[in-house]
């Protein structure tokens, strides 16, 4: 059963990451054909499709943005419409795409997807940041489990241990 629900998680994951890249990807292509990018449509999807390494789309994407803007127009001020371009997409990402569509249906609030990032990535480095999620959403199918099997339990049911108030003296 837990196998199971574990395998669920790990599939409903990969289907929200999946949709994840592809809104990323549009998002990106969208915003360089909108500051005149001849190759923005290309690199926003690439952009996207790269995106299930964290930041990676974003490193790779604005790279490919840079170099083909400074070929396009030759300028500087160029630069600055892509970096925005890519902030925005990389915020809609961090709080909107990533915990409403990954966390969602993994059973993860938005405060733990960032909480499980956050913590992935303190303690194991960019490998914790690419499973913290998976791992997360097993834990919370083992935890649930744990917690109804404790409450079906004979321990839950006994009746609560003595006080432990310091008996009080006479008077």
């Amino acid at each position: 059963q837990i196998a199971r629900e574990s395998d669920d998680m790990l599939m409903a994951f990969v289907r929200g990451q999946l949709l994840v890249m592809l809104l990323l990807g549009m998002i990106y292509a969208f915003g360089l054909w909108l500051i005149g990018l001849n190759s923005g449509l290309l690199i926003g999807f690439i952009a996207g499709m790269v995106s299930f390494v964290p930041y990676l789309g974003a490193t790779v994407g604005v790279a490919a943005a840079v170099v083909a803007s400074l070929i396009q127009y030759g300028e500087l001020s160029h630069l600055l419409w892509v970096g925005l371009v890519f902030l925005i997409g990389q915020s809609i990402e961090s709080y909107v795409l990533t915990p409403k569509l990954v966390g969602d249906r993994i059973g993860l609030s938005v405060p733990a997807v960032i909480f499980a990032i956050m913590a992935g990535g303190q303690l194991f480095g960019f490998i914790g940041v690419m499973l913290a999620l998976p791992a997360a959403a097993v834990l919370n199918v083992w935890f649930k489990h744990m917690r109804q099997r404790y409450l079906k339990s004979r321990i839950y049911g006994e009746a609560p241990a003595a006080s432990l108030e310091p008996p009080r003296p006479d008077v």
